[in-house]
């Protein structure tokens, strides 16, 4: 079973940038799919962004044309870009891995888990 651990996180102001990093353990990371999720204070959790072992990235909405997904499978690592951030953005962000094809939006889809790093956007 893989184990990731995220880092990257912090306090940034509106307009500005950050990048998490998401470190995988374990065997055949390159052949999982890896999302990023995020959860605001007293919401649900919700899904960011997803690529799976062929590079397909999916977006929600929400972050299009502003975050990016990427992987760098020689280092068991995947990133998650984030530009131009926004108050809304604030949330602890997850990452998640899945073996198989599909690079899912739903949650319940994913078996590995980190155990999530905050990032607070100042206005």
């Amino acid at each position: 079973q893989v184990q990731l651990a995220e880092s990257g996180g912090g306090l940034v102001q509106v307009g500005g940038s950050l990048r998490l990093a998401c470190a995988a353990s374990g065997r055949d990371f390159s052949k999982k799919a890896v999302a990023w999720f995020r959860q605001a204070p007293g919401k649900e959790r919700t899904f960011v962004t997803a690529i799976n072992w062929a590079n397909t990235t999916v977006y929600a909405d929400s972050v299009k044309g502003r975050f990016t997904i990427s992987r760098d499978n020689t280092k068991n690592t995947a990133y998650l870009q984030m530009n131009s951030l926004k108050p809304e953005d604030t949330a602890v962000y997850y990452c998640a891995a899945r073996g198989g094809t599909f690079a899912y939006k739903d949650a319940s889809e994913y078996e590995a888990w980190g155990r999530g790093t905050q990032v607070t956007v100042s206005s």
